[in-house]
């Protein structure tokens, strides 16, 4: 351990003297939290939907009032008032609109006979959100207004009652445990990764090899001195980003200790990934394209931003040998659900089981010689 002890200090001497990349290393991953957070967790409003009503009758009537009340108070949309379809639909597709409602003729006479008339809702289907968001408002709008001022008396319905078990979740909070993955992925990259890199570019290496220190000592060494200074970023952003955004009782000591056992547990995983990686890599350029191409392979398709179960299948697939599903689905166990770590055990397990077998497989593809 004295000569593994060597490689650690000497790599975070030399990490100390760079205070800007540990800075930077932490402070991405906090930005991103900050601004996805805020950017994807709010409700949609201010839509623009026109509004072409060919009936001009007292229902047509009502039903604009009702467009009018979502307008001024929940304001998910506001109407505009078109005189025809072609003026409406010339907007719709330049961008002008989110989507035209259209009244059509004898809808008031339809509803009033008792028949069902139907409201067709063209929507720009470019921007799913606000397509979604768009029709949900109006399928609301429009089955409150059919719905009958008095019910029957003998009338009986199946009613359901939704009961949360756990208080509201902003989307902010649903993405800390992914953004405090990615920090120790970040973290991985530069301290683990691209600085092992480089030192092979610069000559450095080439010092180990004179030295009596083992293959899997020097791994070791690299490993743990990589995992410090990822453990460093993940308890930051950690206590900081349960702060910024709102985690309940976020300095709990006791659930502290358990997101530090998961964070050293993600550290181990991803810097032996790193490791592995680039062993047999001598291009300093090559891990920069490589290091991108993962963000995107492991980030998005770990749950950490959509959930898992909306995964086409070739997709899920690859979240099962993904250690950024496990290190996601336990930090989303203790952050959010404050749970025990008998409820992340599966996720501890994999994380200590990938990092034995990515440390191995590294030793054994490192090279002692030139």
């Amino acid at each position: 351990m004295i000569r593994t002890w060597a490689i650690i200090e000497r790599d975070l001497r030399r990490f100390r003297r760079s205070p800007a990349l540990l800075a930077m290393s932490m402070m991405m991953p906090l930005v991103q939290l900050v601004f996805l957070g805020y950017a994807f967790g709010g409700q949609v409003k201010n839509l623009r939907l026109g509004v072409v009503d060919q009936d001009h009758g007292v229902p047509a009537v009502q039903l604009k009032e009702m467009f009018q009340a979502v307008a001024a108070n929940a304001r998910t949309f506001q109407t505009v008032a078109y005189a025809d379809m072609t003026a409406a639909m010339q907007d719709l597709r330049t961008g002008r609109l989110n989507g035209v409602l259209n009244i059509p003729p004898e809808f008031s006479r339809k509803l009033h006979e008792g028949a069902s008339p139907q409201l067709a809702l063209i929507e720009d289907n470019t921007d799913q959100f606000s397509s979604a968001a768009l029709g949900g408002a109006l399928q609301q709008l429009v089955a409150a207004y059919r719905r009958p001022a008095a019910p029957q008396r003998l009338e009986a319905k199946a009613t359901l009652s939704v009961v949360e078990i756990y208080p509201y979740v902003p989307y902010i909070q649903y993405l800390l445990p992914g953004t405090t993955v990615l920090a120790i992925f970040v973290s991985a990259m530069i301290g683990g990764g691209i600085i092992f890199i480089d030192d092979k570019a610069r000559g450095l290496h080439e010092g180990y090899l004179v030295t009596p220190i083992g293959k899997f000592e020097l791994i070791l060494g690299f490993t743990l001195s990589g995992v410090i200074k990822a453990v460093i970023s993940g308890v930051v952003l950690i206590t900081v980003g349960s702060i910024i955004a709102g985690i309940p009782d976020p300095l709990n000591v006791f659930r502290l200790a358990r997101l530090f056992v998961l964070v050293v547990a993600t550290s181990l995983a991803l810097i032996s990934m790193m490791f592995l990686l680039v062993v047999r890599i001598n291009d300093p350029l090559l891990p920069r394209a490589l290091f991108g191409m993962l963000n995107t392979m492991l980030f998005f398709p770990s749950g950490a931003v959509y959930p898992v179960n909306a995964f086409p299948p070739w997709m899920k697939a690859m979240t099962t040998v993904n250690p950024f599903t496990y290190a996601v689905h336990g930090f989303k166990e203790v952050l959010l659900k404050n749970t025990g770590l008998g409820a992340v055990s599966h996720d501890l397990l994999f994380l200590f089981g990938f990092t034995a077998v990515a440390m191995g497989l590294a030793t054994w593809l490192f090279r002692r010689t030139l």
